[in-house]
């Protein structure tokens, strides 16, 4: 019972911690489009919307490429939260001192496949 096809989006260099964002990509595993997109839309993290904009991407992608799909059909094979590079700024502090400023990224890459039974 394999999956046929599988269809990516990934969003790379995005200004959000990785750390902050797996635990809102663990919420939608292994759960239907339509379900893990309404999930989404209801969750206050900013992880939640940069992981939306993904999932319509991987959505679309898999619509474009096979007309006769429909979006029931699809559901989330798999999600990661990769960590990209690191942005350093100094901030300057009291006495003449200075503390470093890491700003992490993270990519998002989301695997949607069409699901095998009906």
């Amino acid at each position: 019972m394999a999956d046929t096809n599988n269809y990516k989006a990934t969003t790379k260099f995005l200004i959000a911690s990785p750390t902050k964002v797996r635990p809102v990509a663990n919420v939608i595993k292994r759960k239907t489009c339509s379900e893990a997109m309404a999930i989404l839309e209801n969750m206050p993290q900013k992880g939640a919307s940069l992981i939306h904009e993904t999932m319509k991407s991987a959505m679309a992608n898999a619509l474009y490429a096979n007309k006769k799909l429909d979006e029931d059909m699809l559901y989330v094979k798999e999600i990661r939260i990769d960590e990209g590079p690191r942005l350093k700024r100094v901030w300057c502090r009291a006495r003449g001192r200075a503390d470093m400023l890491i700003r992490r990224m993270c990519h998002i890459t989301v695997v949607v496949a069409e699901k095998a039974g009906k």
